[in-house]
């Protein structure tokens, strides 16, 4: 009896994998879109959407629906003026392209501007918080009654943030678009809400490209062009290789974003891109441990030396802490990281622009 369960069991078992790996064999694998095939697509349906809607914003100043946006279709009566109208506009409403090279295509990527904020701006790797509303576009096909229709419909909103989204990790659209506004200021109540004023706020539209493109997300389907408007409340300095310096102090030129090419065709045959990659090793210092390529990590030059006492896991923080005022304590150590003279042989933690030691290979002074 023992015996006659165990080939039954084996032959059950048999015929399930076999049925499996039927099923597997008979699935087939759609190759994605080349980008450049599905760029003029996306944008020929974002500027119809520019074109054929215009916008209304809430101003209510350190209330939660202030710059909320709402986007409707043009009136027939010409009451009303589209959103592209704003293209370039001397004033806001302000309606930008930002370039974008990537895949291979040049994508234009245009955000509407509605207030620019006058706080500080997020690098393209930094953490924002911020509240936003998301929808995609779609055009159904053309019939003889009706003709094609494009929609835009809603699947997601966020009114309350409490944490902030690193840029380093949503899509590409976000971490482009986000550096070219600004922070506000805010207040807290008594019962611990906050109220916010004068944040940057602004609508982006986003090539499929520059967003999920071939991927399901959620209930956003493949190749779907994204629509989010935004309010940029705060921001948080992230270092993506934890090397003691936050990786917007590692943006040489001070554009606002840096960059990984290793993964793309555009490097290293495109000497016009900017890399902020003091090594030329072709890894950029925001996540280089090692940014002036000299075999001493970055975190170990900035690191106060083994046998003092000073409690500092960092002997330099990239800026200088300030003496308080208030208080009889003076911050003799944390002067900011300085640069060295190899012919004075001495360092230097104060002159504005200099070139700090940890990008520095002729730093000879080890801990």
């Amino acid at each position: 009896m023992n015996k006659f369960k165990f080939y039954f069991f084996l032959l059950i078992a048999s015929l399930s994998l076999f049925s499996c790996s039927k099923d597997d064999s008979s699935t087939t694998i759609v190759p994605p879109v080349d980008y450049a095939v599905q760029y003029p697509i996306d944008i020929a349906l974002i500027e119809d959407y520019l074109k054929n809607n215009y916008i209304t914003v809430v101003n209510n100043p350190g209330k939660v629906d202030d710059q909320d946006v709402t986007i409707l279709p043009l009136p027939t009566d010409g009451s009303k003026v589209s959103i592209y109208s704003y293209l370039n506009s001397s004033t806001y409403p302000k309606l930008l392209i930002r370039p974008v090279n990537l895949h291979n295509v040049d994508y234009n990527l245009y955000y509407l501007v509605l207030r620019p904020g006058v706080g500080i701006s997020p690098c393209n790797v930094d953490g924002v918080l911020a509240s936003y509303k998301g929808t995609y576009l779609s055009r159904s096909a053309a019939t003889a009654t009706p003709p094609s229709e494009l929609t835009a419909t809603f699947f997601e909103e966020l009114k309350y943030p409490q944490t902030a989204l690193s840029l380093y990790e949503v899509i590409t659209g976000w971490s482009e678009v986000f550096p070219q506004f600004k922070t506000g200021t805010s207040t807290i109540n008594d019962d611990g809400t906050v109220n916010y004023y004068d944040f940057g706020s602004g609508v982006m539209f986003i090539p499929s490209g520059l967003a999920y493109y071939n991927q399901l997300q959620g209930s956003i389907p493949a190749y779907s062009p994204l629509v989010f408007s935004f309010k940029l409340y705060n921001i948080q300095r992230l270092d993506q290789d934890n090397d003691g310096v936050f990786s917007y102090q590692e943006d040489l030129n001070n554009d606002g974003y840096v960059y990984d090419f290793r993964n793309t065709i555009a490097y290293p045959t495109t000497p016009s891109i900017n890399l902020d990659d003091t090594d030329k090793d072709g890894i950029p210092d925001y996540i280089d441990v090692d940014d002036d390529g000299d075999n001493y990590t970055t975190r170990l030059e900035i690191t106060k030396p083994a046998g003092t006492n000073s409690g500092l896991s960092l002997y330099f923080p990239f800026d200088p802490i300030v003496d308080d005022p208030l208080t009889t304590v003076i911050e003799t150590e944390t002067k900011g990281i300085p640069s060295y003279d190899k012919v004075a042989k001495t360092l230097d933690y104060t002159t504005a622009g200099r070139t700090r030691i940890h990008i520095d290979n002729t730093y000879p002074i080890k801990p």
